[in-house]
Formats: C-alpha cells, structure tokens, sequence
C-alpha cells in the first residue's frame, strides 16, 4: 500500500450530492485545494496544513485521514453509510408498521 493510501476511505458528498471516496492523502488535499475560498476556515486549514505534511512524510496518512473526516463532517459533506441505509430500509421493509 502506498504510504499516503488511507486505511478505509472518507466518503464524502460533492456537487449535487454525489458521493465520492476519498482513499489517499492526495485525493484529500486537491477536494480541499478546490474548496472555495470564501467558505475556507480554520478546519479547512489545519485538514489542508496536515495533508500537506502528509504527504511531504512528516506526520502520518492517517492523522492527516482524521483532520480531513472532521472537516467534512463540520461541513456536513460526509455522506452516509451506505450499510446504514440498507439496514434502516431492511428493517422498514419487514416492519408493517414502519412507513
């Protein structure tokens, strides 16, 4: 596994509420790098600030996996798990009560 490779990926909302999977360092920081400047803050810059120590070998791809989850999730851009989903309608579906 190459060394900017995270160890399960941050699924993430883009556009008009596609998800994509963020897997590597490098992938993190271009979503970040094409964040808006006007909607930049503190999260973004410390998940960018890490990415980039990342992937210059400074810290490791998961610390830097950890700041980018909490930047999109105080952006909500965090998409849902798709396990939850089917386990939630799965569950709908043999309840007759739940609609």
């Amino acid at each position: 596994m190459k060394p900017d490779m995270f160890k399960q990926p941050v699924s993430i909302l883009v556009g008009l509420g596609f998800p994509v999977k963020v897997c590597s360092v490098m992938d993190a920081y271009r979503h970040l790098s094409e964040w808006p400047a006007s909607l930049r803050d503190t999260a973004h810059s410390v998940a960018l600030k890490a990415c980039g120590a990342a992937l210059r070998g400074e810290i490791e791809a998961e610390t830097a996996r950890g700041l980018f989850a909490a930047f999109a999730e105080k952006h909500d851009l965090l998409a849902p798990e798709i396990d939850a989903i089917a386990a939630s309608r799965l569950r709908r579906d043999r309840d007759p009560h739940v609609r």
